[in-house]
């Protein structure tokens, strides 16, 4: 199969599934999951919240570091400026948070999620036990609520419920050693497409169902993520690239709606031949830049790791200590900053805008969404 084939068909696969993911699913587990929910529920999704009388449509959560990551705390509204597609916009409402200043809305839940959907039984194994030495580290004193997810073929369970007990939370996730089963998926573009279809689709479940909930939520996916597929190579159909287009917007506005902020880690892939016909990971950032219109979508717009740098996350480097990465992620919910802003009139239905924090300090580095779609 000549490499124009391969991409039609990559890109054919996944807008079959994508297309039949748009159903409503039913979602497994305990509190936060709803019983019957889509990702894909039309406009529902791009009506922004009435938003209280000293805020503005759109909030932001800012996390603000220097170089070596350590937060930067004390700064104020004076230095910060926010960009709206390079033109400073007026922050309507500013606030600092710290563990001690947060207010109930401000309050920050950790959620880590174990990927079966898209890692071997080994991995995944390992995965675990790192999860459970990150939730003893400290003396197994969590600094704020931490649960944990478990991505299967049925969907998305609630393994363990949000506590700040780390060692309880560990003792309970080394007993679900059953629930990890991997899926015994088919191979090939097929199979490949099947895992992007179900990861997409039940990210953007969690984040609406979170939605819900008030707060602001770190989601910690543990795991390199989907396949990212090979630039299709021939023109597809205007129906395919906007039913791409249209999953764009609902996972960046979603996320962004609960409030959510994606981190992607991971343990080094030892099979050399897994996803051999994939991109090479390291190449997400070339699809950073934010989609504006349907004609500039890729299959690789969606992947994991662009997705968790547009939320504000980051990505971090495979290593075999998954369970620092994750207290590297973590320590994102001690100190942030809050704004909110109103946006411009919108000229069209899913208008992209560029959004940009600025401090007003020389080696500070400042997270936040890179940027969201407006509407009328």
């Amino acid at each position: 199969m000549n490499r124009q084939i391969h991409a039609w068909f990559a890109t054919f696969a996944l807008l079959l599934v994508l297309t039949c993911a748009q159903q409503a699913s039913s979602a497994t587990g305990a509190a936060g999951m709803a019983a019957q929910a889509s990702p894909a529920q039309g406009p529902a999704l791009k009506m922004r919240p009435a938003p209280k009388p000293d805020e503005g449509n759109i909030q932001l959560d800012v996390v603000v570091t220097d170089k070596q990551g350590i937060p930067v705390t004390g700064l104020d509204l004076k230095d910060f400026t926010l960009l709206d597609d390079k033109k400073p916009a007026k922050i309507v409402s500013f606030r600092a948070n710290n563990a001690l200043s947060q207010r109930a809305d401000d309050s920050t839940q950790v959620i880590l999620l174990l990927d079966a959907v898209n890692l071997d039984y080994l991995t995944l194994s390992r995965t675990r036990d790192e999860i459970a030495k990150f939730l003893r580290q400290n003396g197994g004193h969590l600094a704020q609520p931490v649960s944990v997810l478990l991505l299967s073929n049925d969907g998305a369970t609630v393994l363990l419920q949000p506590s700040t007990d780390g060692n309880a939370l560990a003792a309970e996730l080394n007993k679900t050693n059953a629930a990890l089963r991997v899926i015994d998926r088919a191979g090939g573009v097929n199979g490949d497409s099947e895992r992007v279809g179900l990861s997409i689709k039940w990210l953007t479940i969690i984040a609406e169902n979170e939605a819900k909930l008030p707060g602001r939520k770190l989601l910690i996916w543990t795991g390199p993520g989907w396949p990212m597929f090979d630039r299709a190579t021939v023109t597809p159909s205007l129906e395919s690239v906007r039913l791409l287009f249209d999953w764009a917007v609902d996972v960046s506005t979603t996320l962004r709606k609960a409030r959510m902020t994606l981190y992607d880690v991971s343990l080094p892939r030892h099979d050399p031949n897994l996803d051999a016909n994939l991109l090479d990971a390291n190449l997400y950032e070339s699809f950073l830049k934010g989609v504006k219109t349907a004609d500039q979508v890729q299959s690789a717009n969606l992947d994991l790791k662009v997705i968790a740098i547009q939320s504000g996350g980051s990505v971090m480097f495979p290593d075999n200590d998954l369970a620092t990465q994750i207290k590297r992620c973590v320590q994102d919910a001690g100190a942030f900053y809050t704004l909110s802003f109103n946006p411009p009139h919108a000229d069209h239905a899913d208008e992209y805008h560029e959004l940009k924090v600025v401090i007003d300090k020389q080696k500070i580095i400042a997270r936040t969404n890179t940027g969201y779609y407006n509407q009328p």
